[in-house]
């Protein structure tokens, strides 16, 4: 579908792609999103009502029996509301859309325009892409053989890639690299797939090194600005893994330390996948103390059960590991009231595995922006010294203040001053 549609937005894969559950359907499916473009072309100033109206009419059309029938109540609610029948399955179509646009991803084959939410296939992947269509079957294999369905679906060298063939690799190789045929000949397939691999890895750091260059240089303030405003708006199909990679760019154009974000690049430096469980997702290491940085986009009482004592391990890990002062930011679109007690109370007590007390710093994602804005209109360019100023200030605040309340209202003074002077 998206090779002959060229793209795909969310969109369209959340209100059509997702009843394609057999392959009968496929032009039934691409003539409703051709369909669905032209109409949108007439709807451009009534967009998001122009969508939820289409979505909600195809709702109605895939389940007219079941509603028609009374069976309106789902598993997790008592609710039989036609409005509440419909708000759910909105749900689930949005979520398996995030699960298919993660999962293509991970193929190395899809990249994505995070700016109109799309999907394409990169444009040195078409060969690739068009092997796998014109080899592997549509049919569904070994249905009712649960030992050789297995075996099918855990075979290392099924279904064979373009790139299983010697000579296809080398043309990949020769197109992305300047090795000539001749280098690349005598090398064994094995050698030539690791040498892909190597040359993948060097263009991706090369294209994350110009992006940090660009970043530093405030050029993107505008842009990251912007972006934090749809994450709020729900502007983006992935918010927490775009809240991580916008955060990375905020906290390197403050500049000053060397800022590694811990969630994943594709091959072209955008942003794949979050942060591993086990590990800050931000590492800021600056000449004599280092900060993380937490993010999320939980709200409510699942924040404090979901961050609470991630951040704070995660943060006594990186004490330990660099041997320095350090600091943590959590930030969040809202901060939970239990969530700011819980590091309130935490920053007072002294544990050892923390090296004493711990300086967890709660900012809601607006404060956040203060800070960037601050930064930008500053007459200079702020340096580790100025950010180890708001981070003292704040914890020291949290020493005095009389109660949490009391502590949130100085950090939000601490944001307000921060360069202003």
């Amino acid at each position: 579908m998206i090779r002959e549609l060229d793209y795909i937005t969310f969109d369209e894969f959340k209100i059509f792609a997702v009843q394609l559950t057999n392959y009968h359907k496929f032009n039934d499916i691409e003539t409703a999103i051709i369909q669905f473009r032209e109409d949108k072309k007439l709807n451009k100033g009534q967009y998001k009502r122009f969508v939820n109206e289409v979505w909600e009419n195809t709702i109605l059309e895939i389940h007219k029996d079941r509603i028609a029938a009374g069976k309106t109540k789902t598993r997790e609610t008592r609710d039989a509301s036609l409005r509440k029948f419909i708000s759910t399955q909105k749900s689930n179509m949005r979520d398996y859309t995030d699960a298919c646009f993660r999962y293509l991803r991970y193929t190395g084959l899809i990249s994505i325009a995070h700016k109109n939410r799309s999907i394409s296939i990169f444009s040195n992947k078409i060969p690739e892409v068009d092997f796998i269509l014109a080899t592997v079957q549509r049919d569904p294999v070994f249905i009712n053989d649960t030992k050789a369905y297995k075996e099918y679906l855990f075979d290392s060298n099924t279904p064979m890639l373009y790139t299983d063939n010697k000579d296809n690799i080398i043309d990949v190789l020769m197109r992305i690299s300047s090795f000539t045929k001749r280098q690349l000949i005598s090398k064994s397939l094995e050698e030539l797939k690791d040498l892909r691999d190597e040359v993948v890895r060097k263009h991706k750091d090369s294209v994350i090194h110009e992006q940090v260059s660009e970043i530093k240089s405030y050029a993107l303030y505008s842009e990251i600005m912007d972006t934090f405003n749809e994450i709020i708006s729900d502007g983006y199909y992935d918010a927490p893994l775009m809240l991580e990679y916008n955060t990375w760019r905020a906290m390197t154009m403050l500049d000053g330390g060397n800022i590694k974000g811990n969630f994943n690049f594709d091959d072209v430096g955008q942003p794949l996948s979050t942060a591993a469980g086990n590990m800050p997702d931000i590492e800021c290491d600056y000449e004599d103390f280092s900060l993380s940085v937490e993010v999320t986009m939980q709200a409510g009482q699942r924040q404090y059960e979901s961050e609470s004592e991630s951040v704070a391990r995660h943060y006594g890990q990186l004490k330990k590991k660099t041997g320095k002062d350090t600091y943590c930011l959590f930030i969040a679109p809202t901060i939970n009231p239990a969530t700011f007690a819980h590091f309130y109370g935490l920053n007072h007590l002294s544990i050892s595995f923390y090296g004493g007390k711990s300086k967890i710093i709660p900012l809601e994602l607006e404060q956040f922006m203060r800070i960037v804005d601050n930064a930008y209109n500053y007459k200079t360019t702020p340096v580790p010294s100025d950010i180890r100023k708001f981070l003292d200030i704040s914890i020291m605040l949290c020493e005095k203040a009389t109660d949490e309340h009391h502590w949130r209202c100085g950090i939000q003074a601490c944001v307000d001053g921060w360069l202003t002077q």
